[in-house]
């Protein structure tokens, strides 16, 4: 069996205070060769330590109304590869309400 190896690279600019100014990100595999991107949310899970460990990045210049179409986009991904993960029919409706809900309350109902 061939092994193949690919690499997922985020590069963070900071500012003195390390405040991210800037996010940059290549995935050669999918085509992606530093690519400019304004937020960054990553889980990884520590099963030794049965965690997530999480690095949360936006840069200065994210504007709010953004940020919350981008949360809401992560709680959508998220409530799909649950619904994958688990094939739990009954949860991932629960989270497709709370996605409804979050999108509702903040104006962003049409939000893709």
């Amino acid at each position: 069996m061939i092994e193949k190896k690919s690499e997922i690279k985020i590069n963070v600019i900071t500012d003195e205070n390390r405040i991210p100014e800037k996010l940059t990100w290549s995935a050669q595999d999918g085509g992606i060769d530093n690519e400019e991107a304004k937020a960054a949310f990553l889980s990884i899970w520590d099963h030794k330590a049965q965690e997530t460990l999480r690095i949360d990045l936006w840069t200065k210049e994210m504007p709010v109304d953004e940020m919350k179409k981008f949360f809401h986009q992560i709680f959508v991904g998220m409530t799909d590869t649950f619904q994958r993960a688990t094939d739990d029919e009954k949860m991932t409706a629960t989270m497709k309400d709370f996605c409804d809900y979050f999108a509702e309350k903040l104006d962003i109902k049409d939000a893709k």
